[in-house]
This record gives structure tokens, C-alpha cells and sequence, in this order.
């Protein structure tokens, strides 16, 4: 069985047993979560929501609170003397998806 769930703005297919990143949630590592956004449950019938299925929620656990690795921008124009670096870290949220609830 597996499930979309929309957390951080972004759509995840999940499926019980997997790891993924996602947009910084509250919690600390080892924390329950449930996230209760799920817009399709999967498997032998398939469950659409409009636009949420009712009832249907994803259990994960928190793995890690972290940032990702350092993006670089860099900004320049030829022959005018203008040059800027910067950088910039997207902090992130690692789940392990424990189990998906199917609902009503």
C-alpha cells in the first residue's frame, strides 16, 4: 500500500518502510508525527480524495533534523565590476514512514 501525502508545500508517494526528506517540520529526532494531508491511498482499491481522503493519515518518526549541503550563488556581470557570492543551506526534516492508515 502506499500514499500521497503534501507536506512543506511539496506532494510525497510514500509507502510503509520508507525514508524521505522533507520541508522542516517541528519535533526532535525519535519524535511521533502524523501527517494527516494524504490526497491518495493506493494498493489493491484506490482511495482519490477531493481533495482529502477522509480519516486516511501517514505515521512517521523523525530520524533527523538537519541542514543540506551548501548551495552556492553567484551573481556577475562582464566588464562591470560586479561580483556576488552567496550561499545558502535548506534545512530539512528526515521521516521514516511507519505505517499509513487507510481511513473511512
Amino acid at each position: 500500500m502506499y500514499a500521497v501525502v503534501r507536506t512543506g508545500g511539496k506532494q510525497y508517494r510514500v509507502a510503509e518502510g520508507d525514508r524521505l526528506r522533507v520541508e522542516r517540520l517541528n519535533g526532535n529526532v525519535g519524535d511521533k508525527i502524523t501527517l494527516g494531508e494524504v490526497l491518495l491511498v493506493g494498493g489493491d482499491n484506490v482511495k482519490v480524495g477531493a481533495p482529502l481522503v477522509a480519516g486516511a493519515k501517514v505515521e512517521a518518526t523523525i530520524t533527523a533534523q538537519d541542514r543540506g549541503k551548501k548551495i552556492i550563488i553567484f551573481k556577475f556581470r562582464r566588464r562591470k565590476n560586479y561580483r556576488r557570492k552567496s550561499g545558502h543551506r535548506q534545512p530539512f526534516t528526515g521521516l521514516h514512514i511507519d505505517g499509513i492508515v487507510r481511513g473511512a
